[in-house]
């Protein structure tokens, strides 16, 4: 039952999102924790962490998760609070689109919806792809699994997230809390197992550079190219922890549906980034303590978590993690469904998207954007169709979601202290500045790494992206594209003379 307090909240909050130019259109239910459960959700150190942990330790071994994780994880913490500020003085369900368009015009807004709302729909691809292979691999190991086989599953596996999302913020809300609980206690269970069986704690692996390029030992499965540089592959390797501890921008993509926005979506960023990356660095530790031997474990290259389980624990605990580890990861494909989905309902309801008037539609009854949801869970299972091959599914929505990440955090850099003056009640101060520069250097450096190979087929998806929105800008949309309403795009000036 909704309390009084809450009451008065979203009374505040309505006038806020009225101001900026919106009404009020989608149901406003989610609490603090419901925030941050969202972006847990879709960071979900089950999913990224457990599916991609051989990107990072067939680069340089246990060093990998010991050292490299959590260097990057302070990263993605910087960009996190840089992105919390904003998302504190425009707290809207647009995001990062909002933002850009606020602090450099509505030009630079439709470029980072675009980039977004592409990072979010590879990203989806990658959760529901990772997904299948993890079930696949879990329980039928000696399974011949073809495209076909993993295009139906996608459809499946979307398929169901969208109708769950299709039925309202209520359910959608319910299942990203319990999925929040879930992914921390199936961590700390499968932590806890790894090193009770575990023969023996040598932590020297987790301090230990091991040059693990070039393997599997077959080239057309090695995880990296064969190289001698041991920096390189510490680069190479950052795409895990930047793979895994991405998606956070979905608490403020679910801004219009959260009580208190300003204040709870800039810490549900933060909290859902410091949570995952501690967490992660943990669990993702006692993997490599329990593994029989690390150079055993990067000949099996993407099987290594499999293999390592399969060793250490009783087949009957076995299955029973592989079966947890599995809920949470369909979990986190469900509550990236609703932060994709949030993202082209904004954009079209500023009449960024083809079909806009049919995408930016609420339904009466669910209070959900069901042309929205819709369409963003078959483009991801379109995406897959393109290119199924999972390492460069996860290259392409880290280039794009830190792309989109990186423009407002520029702009924002640009316009602090000049055109933007009004801060939300959640800032940084003096730091603010420190923190942009700080994530657009790494932003831009991490893009560089995953176009690499053996993903070089990232570089011809950006590359082709940036040609299509340059065309379709200069062609049509720059005239076209109304952006947001006036009020939102006032904001940063209502303290000039």
């Amino acid at each position: 039952m909704e309390s009084s307090d809450d009451a008065s909240t979203i009374a505040d909050d309505v006038a806020t999102l009225r101001g900026m130019g919106y009404s009020q259109e989608l149901s406003r239910r989610m609490g603090a924790f419901s925030n941050f459960a969202v972006s847990l959700s879709i960071i979900c150190i089950l999913a990224g962490g457990i599916t991609s942990f051989h990107l990072g330790f067939c680069s340089v071994g246990g060093a990998a998760i010991g050292i490299v994780w959590p260097l990057c994880c302070a990263f993605s913490l910087i960009v996190a609070l840089a992105m919390a500020q904003v998302a504190s003085a425009f707290p809207t369900a647009g995001g990062l689109y909002h933002w850009a368009a606020i602090l450099g015009g509505r030009g630079w807004g439709w470029a980072t919806a675009w980039f977004n709302l592409a990072g979010l729909i590879a990203v989806l691809a990658a959760i529901n792809v990772g997904t299948f292979q993890f079930v696949t691999g879990a329980f039928w190991p000696d399974a011949q699994v073809g495209i076909s086989e993993q295009i139906l599953a996608m459809v499946l596996i979307t398929g169901s997230q969208a109708v769950l999302n299709h039925l309202g913020i209520r359910v959608t809300a319910w299942l990203t809390d319990f999925s929040g609980y879930w992914i921390l206690a199936v961590s700390a269970l499968l932590t806890g197992a790894l090193l009770w069986h575990s023969p023996g704690f040598d932590f020297s692996r987790l301090i230990t550079f091991s040059n693990f390029s070039g393997l599997p030992a077959d080239p057309e499965t090695a995880v990296w190219p064969a190289t001698s540089s041991i920096l390189w592959l510490c680069l190479l390797g950052s795409l895990l922890p930047a793979y895994t501890i991405t998606g956070f921008d979905a608490s403020a993509h679910t801004a219009e549906e959260t009580i208190g926005a300003a204040y709870n979506v800039p810490r549900g960023i933060v909290r859902s980034v410091l949570v995952s990356g501690i967490a992660g660095w943990v669990l993702l530790s006692s993997i490599v303590l329990a593994m029989p031997s690390l150079s055993a474990g990067a000949q099996r290259g993407p099987q290594v978590v499999f293999w390592t389980l399969r060793e250490t624990l009783p087949a009957w605990l076995t299955l029973m993690l592989f079966g947890a580890i599995g809920i949470a990861q369909y979990l986190c494909g469900l509550a990236t469904v609703t932060s994709a989905s949030r993202m082209a309902y904004a954009f079209a309801r500023d009449g960024g998207l083809p079909a806009s008037h049919l995408l930016r539609q609420v339904s009466p009854r669910f209070q959900s954007p069901v042309a929205a949801i819709w369409t963003v869970a078959a483009s991801a299972t379109l995406f897959t169709v393109y290119t199924p091959v999972y390492s460069t599914i996860t290259a392409v929505c880290v280039i794009f979601l830190y792309i989109s990440y990186v423009l407002p955090t520029i702009l924002g850099f640009l316009a602090y202290g000049k055109t933007w003056k009004n801060m939300g009640p959640w800032t940084m101060g003096v730091w603010y500045r420190p923190a942009a520069i700080v994530s657009a250097t790494g932003c831009l450096g991490l893009i560089v790494i995953g176009m690499q190979p053996p993903n070089e087929q990232a570089l011809w998806v950006v590359a082709g992206t940036i040609l299509l929105l340059c065309v379709g800008w200069f062609a049509g949309a720059k005239k076209s594209f109304p952006g947001p309403p006036t009020g939102i795009l006032t904001l940063t000036q209502q303290d000039e003379p």
